[in-house]
């Protein structure tokens, strides 16, 4: 199952120009701040920064879909037509990430956090 979309990932080329951006644009400084990634949350959006995102595929803002079962989602996914762009991989502390193209060239990723 879903819980829906809570999180878009920029891939971005300049890391602290996009954050400077975001900072402005959120009106909040980064909560996660590493070489790998920038993370602000505001309204119940985690918006997240990547450097690598271009590396991995990211072609542009890309909302993630929090789900409770990534493989499963990812298989039905792929089953019913999308094309793989990042297969499952955890990030850190078991926080499972995958993205997929659908017929179209969007980008639809898929988030799994770690089973309390």
């Amino acid at each position: 199952m879903t819980a829906g979309v809570q999180t878009i990932i920029y891939p971005v080329k300049d890391a602290a120009q996009a954050k400077a951006l975001f900072s402005a644009l959120l009106g909040v400084e980064p909560y996660a701040d590493e070489p790998y990634y920038i993370g602000f949350k505001a309204a119940g959006q985690d918006v997240g920064l990547d450097p690598n995102g271009h590396a991995q595929g990211l072609t542009g803002p890309t909302p993630f879909w929090h789900v409770t079962d990534l493989r499963e989602r990812l298989a039905a996914l792929l089953a019913a037509g999308a094309e793989l762009v990042q297969d499952a991989r955890d990030v850190g502390n078991g926080r499972l990430v995958a993205s997929v193209k659908d017929a179209d060239g969007n980008m639809v990723g898929l988030l799994q956090d770690p089973v309390a």
